[in-house]
């Protein structure tokens, strides 16, 4: 039986630790991970990401991220909810950023909210070897967009720009293993609807094992699910300490 739950949970890993979750950090305790994503059309996603342990409950962090056609800066803060005690954590957090497209910069806001559960809390899954996590991570940005009135004859705009809202909602399904002290097996299902682009599912699966000291090596495969994205290939690094 436990060979058999080993081997369901290998084929459906679904975690990205790079992801806060809704555990926070020690307090000084500080995480970063440089990502590279790139299919075989040559559209390419570079990535920084950081923590920083505040206080007991409290969380900073930094998102850059950069495409071919857009970079996007965000700050945000989480507060873990609830009591530490009992097998749940809850966190909801607040950020604020900007994206750069076409040589103008758009302002920029999400609301996060957070739901996770460790397996030895879980009847089924506590029997893995290793132990991990489950979690569930919702994320809703708004940016005011600045685009250019069409151009008419005979019409002049005394303001030749004008501002409309773009929002963006994720859900991201999290399971992870530690399939050994130095190896994790994470993945993730990723949804995701823009209003530039409408809905896509992806399901990102990686192995993130440990280099020296705090550092970690991450190599992974995104596969779409729906939408018109192409298969995807992962390379990070990350720092703990």
């Amino acid at each position: 039986m436990r060979g058999i739950i080993c081997c369901l949970a290998a084929l459906w890993l679904l975690a990205s630790a790079a992801s806060a979750g809704p555990w926070a950090r020690d307090p000084g305790a500080v995480f970063a991970a440089l990502s590279l994503e790139q299919d075989r059309d040559d559209n390419r996603h570079t990535g920084l990401y950081a923590e920083y342990g505040l206080g007991p409950r409290n969380t900073l962090g930094l998102e850059l991220g950069r495409t071919r056609d857009e970079t996007t800066l965000l700050f945000w803060w989480q507060r873990a909810l609830g009591r530490d005690e009992g097998p749940n954590r809850w966190a909801v957090s607040l950020g604020l950023g900007a994206i750069q497209r076409d040589g103008r910069t758009h302002p920029m806001a999400q609301l996060a909210t957070a739901w996770g559960r460790g397996f030895d809390s879980i009847p089924l899954l506590r029997r893995i070897p290793g132990g991990g996590w489950l979690a569930v991570e919702t994320r809703s940005k708004l940016a005011a967009i600045t685009r250019d009135y069409p151009e008419e004859p005979n019409v002049i705009w005394e303001d030749p720009t004008y501002l409309t809202p773009e929002t963006t909602h994720k859900l991201d399904l999290t399971l992870g293993w530690h399939a050994r002290d130095t190896l994790m097996l994470i993945s993730q299902f990723r949804f995701e609807h823009r209003d530039d682009t409408g809905f896509s599912g992806k399901l990102a699966i990686s192995a993130v094992r440990d280099l020296w000291g705090p550092a970690k090596l991450e190599l992974g495969l995104i596969e779409p699910l729906t939408g018109q994205d192409e298969r995807a290939v992962k390379l990070g690094t990350w720092l703990e300490f």
